[in-house]
């Protein structure tokens, strides 16, 4: 049984045909009317199967030898134009369905990234928009070639789902293009980590709007996009031109990890380079395991440092110590049980009232 598409391809007919019934009408064969054109007989034949575009020249020769006016002649190859490339447009869009269907398309249409539309055509087109790809085959190339380009010093290639982490990511990019910020200040941003401190200690019900408004004054770009099914990613750094941009989720949803993560993507950002993608706690993605452990090193001194947990280890951990050296070393006592419990010194069900549920996105 024909589809949709079979019968339109079908049932499309080139200006040739209208030139072949009006020549049939009044007797006249190709080979003359090619003659009375001035064309070669090939080429006329070429044009009456629609194998060449009828031009503004064959126009105004067919008006003359034809009696048909040019402007019949260009909005009958207009329209034939118009519905082969549709029609090839649909075909295009029909191989990218199941390229398609690997997203979490759902609730990309529920952020509103996609059109709330249940037609295959219009979400595989709106998908190529939203990476800015012409195919997926570019899409690929960008995502999944291990020859690593310098969009992304990073192959999605290994991990369970690329589809839906690299969408997580443009998410992120596209969040970025809407950005005007000042020209990023290595200084300033360490300054404004020192800074940050209060709002770890507070932690306001605002604290992530705060943050982003400190962030933003030394030129790094901290977003928070909701996380994807079979995304499993609290955190990423990458570069948009010169500036960092620090991608964030509620993932872990206690304000223990939801710090450290911050910390630890803005020791990338002071430490490592400017081409590369440091996506976190993502398994199966290559781990530079050398700067990731500088990253953690950076979190921990600025949230509590080594010597203060080793300190703190050497006395007895009490809920009265915990908050004693929170007051002392300037972080937020949640921050300490959050590293006591990382690093198995206490129990994961223990002294977790001090630690504070987070919410970012409603």
């Amino acid at each position: 049984m024909a589809t949709d598409l079979q019968l339109s391809e079908e049932m499309l007919s080139p200006p040739g045909d209208t030139i072949q019934e009006t020549i049939d009408t009044i007797q006249m064969t190709q080979a003359e009317l090619a003659e009375r054109l001035g064309r070669p007989k090939e080429k006329l034949n070429d044009l009456i199967k629609g194998r060449e575009p009828l031009t503004r020249k064959t126009a105004l020769l067919l008006e003359r030898v034809l009696d048909i006016p040019v402007s019949f002649w260009l909005n009958r190859e207009n329209a034939y134009r118009e519905e082969l490339m549709r029609i090839d447009q649909q075909k295009f869009l029909d191989g990218c369905i199941d390229w398609m269907e690997k997203f979490p398309v759902r609730l990309l249409k529920k952020m509103g990234m996609l059109p709330d539309t249940q037609n295959k055509y219009e979400l595989s087109r709106a998908l190529l928009k939203f990476f800015r790809v012409a195919s997926p085959k570019q899409w690929e190339s960008i995502y999944l070639e291990q020859e690593l380009t310098a969009a992304f010093k990073i192959s999605l290639a290994n991990t369970t789902s690329p589809h839906a982490i690299s969408a997580w990511l443009q998410i992120g990019e596209i969040k970025a293009m809407e950005l005007k910020l000042p020209d990023f200040d290595k200084m300033k941003f360490k300054e404004t980590l020192q800074q940050v401190k209060s709002i770890v200690i507070e932690q306001p019900t605002d604290f992530h709007l705060q943050l982003q408004k400190k962030c933003a004054q030394a030129g790094v770009a901290i977003l928070f996009t909701p996380g994807l099914p079979k995304a499993p990613v609290s955190g990423a750094t990458w570069w948009r031109r010169n500036t960092p941009i620090i991608q964030m989720t509620d993932r872990y949803k206690t304000n223990d990890h939801f710090w450290f993560a911050l910390y630890h993507e803005a020791g990338h950002i002071l430490l490592h380079g400017k081409k590369e993608v440091f996506l976190e706690d993502l398994a199966s993605t290559p781990v530079d395991e050398k700067k990731e452990l500088e990253a953690n090193l950076f979190a921990q001194k600025h949230l509590f440092p080594i010597e203060a947990l080793t300190k703190l280890l050497s006395t007895k951990i009490t809920t009265d110590r915990i908050a004693d050296f929170a007051r002392i070393y300037k972080t937020h006592p949640g921050v300490i049980v959050g590293q006591l419990q990382h690093a198995k010194q206490i129990d994961y069900n223990q002294f977790n009232e001090f630690k504070i549920p987070i919410k970012i996105f409603n």
